[in-house]
């Protein structure tokens, strides 16, 4: 059984150092300039890239200062919410980009909107929006939904 063993073993030794000899070899062949096989591999053009925006080439040892900025096309942000806990007044904090339509609604935790808070046409710019809170509504967990076009951004709040 031993000796089983070692001949495969040592048939596979040898056919791994052909191979590696083989592609040794063949790495230090170099190809003449009229093949064409060497002309499509060497002269190729690079592709272009499917993003919008292009890399500085990057060399060894060189450290680049370009700042790559990428455009913020998002059309809400810096959405706040406070106090939270809210006891009877609710303050809401937000940026467009762009004019929008904007739609500020109070949902519950199963997901029924409870009021709307706000509804129309608003300028680009920080907006800020202060209401009163009706009696009526329980205490507990609310979701804020602040819908902006095709956007919306959920926060969370609970009510004393």
């Amino acid at each position: 059984m031993r000796r089983n063993f070692t001949s495969t073993f040592s048939w596979i030794i040898i056919i791994a150092l052909a191979v590696s000899l083989n592609c040794a070899y063949a790495a230090t062949i170099r190809l003449p300039k009229h093949d064409t096989i060497s002309y499509y591999l060497l002269k190729r053009k690079p592709k272009k890239s499917p993003l919008n925006f292009t890399l500085p080439p990057i060399k060894p040892g060189v450290i680049s200062s370009t700042k790559l900025v990428i455009p913020n096309d998002k059309l809400l942000s810096n959405v706040e919410v406070y106090p939270n806990p809210i006891v009877d007044q609710i303050n809401l904090k937000y940026v467009l980009s762009r004019n929008s339509n904007v739609t500020i609604k109070m949902v519950d935790v199963l997901g029924n909107d409870v009021m709307v808070l706000f509804s129309q046409r608003v300028e680009p710019g920080e907006q800020v929006l202060n209401r009163q809170i009706s009696n009526k509504l329980n205490r507990g967990f609310y979701f804020i939904r602040v819908i902006a076009g095709t956007e919306s951004v959920i926060k969370r709040i609970s009510l004393l």
